[in-house]
């Protein structure tokens, strides 16, 4: 048996982000220390089931616009919500259900709902397993974009006006004092999935009934003026800690920086350091550890602004940021002087100090 800390790698999920996660699941798998760590890849499926997945960092790449996905169709796993077992069971049918071996950590490669939102963590922390990244309340809170931008809001930090609309509800008439263009996305997605850019009252309808396929509870945002910043945060000994920031710049026809521009078009650039003073560098990696702090956020998270001259907005936390090739959490830490796999190694090592309960 080996004495090196056995990690899950776990990915894919029910939400509409699946093949995303799939996609940072490969490159987290490519980029680990196997000298340091055992990896076990586990999938979740479309439809939830949990499996057995192959540690192939390239089956789980885009390919000519083709996004990856688990096969349902693997070794069916489970983790018992039991502290004392902190194992994998393997669940064949008409057999007693076999121990695969224990687990020391958890990287849970999941985006959006059924895994970035909580649920997840919940059961990590009744199997009594660490896991990388924020806890319970914090990745809940930060997966709601409403109730996140409460907190955010009673921290001091400015948000976008907005409007909440939930399915069968009547568009309620403030939402004509945000002006427009206003933006239409589901309250608790991700990966700009579902969002609709809306220039005119008369496409609401139509933009609403689109975010409602994806939640039921949707927000009517205020398009914020300016230039899009992002800027990475990592919890650290002394406490977390800033990345040097990044501008997103969509040059390839996308009215803003959608599914298309983030994943799949060639047509979006980047300025790592972006181009503005660095006094207001400095406020928003400040914003940035306060919006962390805001949420109770643990690990990592990846902050994302609006920057007009003097002006800065929060827009939203993401309390697991994506971690593909295209992905700019990683990229900014690189730029901060953290590699891919050093950030990798930091954050398994980060859960592994943390543990679990409350903290």
């Amino acid at each position: 048996m080996s004495n090196r800390p056995r990690v899950a790698i776990l990915f894919g999920g029910r939400s509409t982000e699946h093949a995303i996660s799939c996609v940072s699941a490969g490159s987290v798998l490519a980029a680990i220390d196997r000298d340091a760590y055992d990896v076990v890849p586990i999938g979740i499926s479309a439809d939830g089931r949990w499996v057995l997945a192959p540690d192939d960092p390239d089956a789980l790449t885009i390919r000519d616009r083709t996004l990856p996905a688990v096969d349902p169709t693997g070794t069916a796993l489970a983790l018992p919500g039991d502290p004392t077992a902190k194992g994998l069971v393997v669940l064949d049918a008409g057999d007693v259900p076999e121990e695969l071996g224990s687990v020391d950590v958890v990287f849970p490669l999941l985006h959006g709902a059924y895994g970035e939102d909580g649920t997840v963590q919940g059961l990590l922390e009744l199997a009594g397993v660490p896991y990388v990244g924020s806890g319970v309340f914090a990745s809940a809170v930060a997966m709601d974009k409403h109730h996140m931008k409460q907190l955010l809001k009673a921290a001091d930090l400015p948000v976008p006006d907005y409007v909440v609309v939930r399915r069968g509800q009547s568009v309620p008439v403030d939402v004509r004092a945000l002006g427009l263009p206003v933006f239409v996305k589901p309250a608790r997605g991700g990966s700009s999935i579902g969002i609709t850019k809306v220039t005119r009252l008369g496409d609401l309808d139509t933009a609403l009934a689109q975010a409602h396929r994806h939640d039921p509870k949707v927000l009517v945002e205020q398009a914020a003026t300016g230039r899009e910043i992002e800027c990475g945060v990592l919890a650290g000994v002394g406490g977390p800690e800033a990345s040097v920031p990044a501008e997103i710049r969509v040059t390839g026809g996308q009215d803003f920086y959608d599914f298309e521009a983030k994943y799949l078009a060639d047509g979006t650039e980047f300025d790592i350091p972006p181009d503005i003073p660095d006094d207001v560098i400095e406020r928003i990696r400040s914003m940035a550890v306060r919006a962390f702090e805001a949420l109770d956020c643990e690990g990592l998270a990846r902050v994302d602004f609006f920057v007009d001259g003097e002006t800065i907005l929060v827009n939203e936390v993401n309390t697991m940021p994506g971690f593909t090739p295209a992905s700019m959490f990683p990229r900014m830490w690189a730029a901060t002087g953290v590699s891919y796999s050093e950030l990798v190694s930091r954050l398994l090592e980060d859960a592994l100090r943390r543990g679990t309960g409350l903290r």
